[in-house]
């Protein structure tokens, strides 16, 4: 193909001459996806298109190169590619556009370098069920966690003490494989060792070979004051361990809270109901309210309706955040005896003979007013 038969290079990506480095880049992206031989079998012009974007694009992302095309054409880029237009070996980031996608590892080399590159470990979650009263007051908590543990016995190298890996017969020790594919050169990864290079003559009986082996870690954790149910505690460096040299994960653990037989948790108020009968509503009466602590003395007054509210100052749940601890809301329910003795109807009907008997049905308050004229 001569330089005045050749399709401009930006008509080619469907670009702008003003397009940026990324456009370029997600331009050929596309193309290539679109046009890839190993997507179109059936197409023998499939290969030529990929071509063709190809060498646009490894004279548009070259800012020299791009300077020369964009004053002289394609007569300014004679002599700096390989025969027919094409160098596949200026393509070195082409692992990052097409690599993971067709699974090739790498193509026009490279593929080594990002097998070889640290990976961080995995996170690991760890779920952990406390009691109200616990989750409330925060504990030392000390628990198992199941995690991937360097092997002992052969210290992480997979083989058994005194034996050594050998390079894989397959990729010669590259961990790749390479052949052609058309006009390209394709790395993909060696089966026969899966890209380590290496293959084990003699593995670890222990971990089988795997250089790490399944084990319970130890673990003591503070949970601390206040703490709810779903809170997540986070343990730098306490996950799986990292590939290659890589960092370790971190450890999440996730609480579950039992919930209290009586107290409900709001925030940090804790609320609880608390029957009363008729008398003690009436006339009053001081009763005991237990606590999470010690039981508490509280009065209720006179005339007391069912519903009301008290609260016991700084007997609910410390702020997790360092502030106050919140209150204890005691909900009053006044009772109405289902079974009467005959000495107590007796009483009872004296004493209804005296009050006083308004039936009529109460009047609305604000609230219910200014809802009902919106509605």
């Amino acid at each position: 193909m001569n330089p005045v038969s050749k399709r401009d290079y930006y008509e080619i990506l469907g670009l702008g001459r003003e397009a940026g480095e990324q456009e370029v880049k997600g331009a050929y992206r596309r193309l290539a996806l679109q046009h890839h031989p190993d997507r179109n079998p059936e197409d023998p012009m499939a290969e030529e298109r990929f071509k063709e974007a190809s060498e646009a694009y490894s004279v548009l992302s070259d800012p020299q190169k791009r300077a020369a095309y964009d004053r002289y054409g394609h007569a300014g880029l004679q002599g700096a590619a390989a025969p027919n237009g094409f160098n596949p070996d200026i393509f070195a980031d082409f692992s990052d556009i097409l690599g993971d996608f067709f699974g090739v590892g790498d193509l026009f080399g490279g593929g080594s370098r990002r097998r070889s590159r640290a990976q961080r470990g995995e996170d690991v979650r760890y779920d952990l069920e406390v009691a109200f009263e616990e989750a409330v007051f925060g504990l030392n908590a000390e628990i198992l966690v199941p995690r991937l543990e360097t092997c002992e016995r052969c210290n992480g190298s997979c083989c058994e003490p005194g034996s050594r890996p050998t390079a894989c017969p397959t990729c010669r020790g590259r961990g790749e494989v390479l052949f052609q594919q058309g006009f390209l050169s394709i790395r993909r990864t060696c089966h026969g060792c899966n890209g380590a290079g290496k293959v084990l003559r003699d593995p670890c009986a222990q971990c089988r070979g795997q250089g790490r082996r399944q084990a319970q870690r130890k673990l003591r954790i503070n949970i601390p004051a206040g703490v709810n149910d779903g809170t997540r505690l986070r343990l730098s460096n306490e996950g799986q361990p990292g590939a290659n040299g890589g960092p370790p994960g971190d450890l999440f653990v996730v609480l579950k809270v039992r919930p209290h037989a009586f107290l409900e948790r709001r925030e940090t108020e804790l609320h609880c109901t608390i029957p009363v009968n008729i008398a003690q509503a009436a006339l009053g009466a001081e009763i005991e309210v237990p606590t999470l602590e010690q039981p508490q003395k509280l009065k209720i007054p006179e005339g007391a309706q069912s519903g009301a509210q008290f609260r016991l100052r700084h007997k609910g749940v410390p702020d997790l955040n360092g502030g106050r601890r919140g209150d204890l809301v005691v909900h009053l329910e006044v009772r109405t005896p289902e079974r009467l003795s005959r000495e107590q109807r007796s009483l009872l009907e004296q004493l209804g003979e005296t009050l006083p008997a308004d039936n009529t049905p109460a009047e609305k308050g604000l609230f219910e007013k200014v809802k009902d004229y919106f509605m």
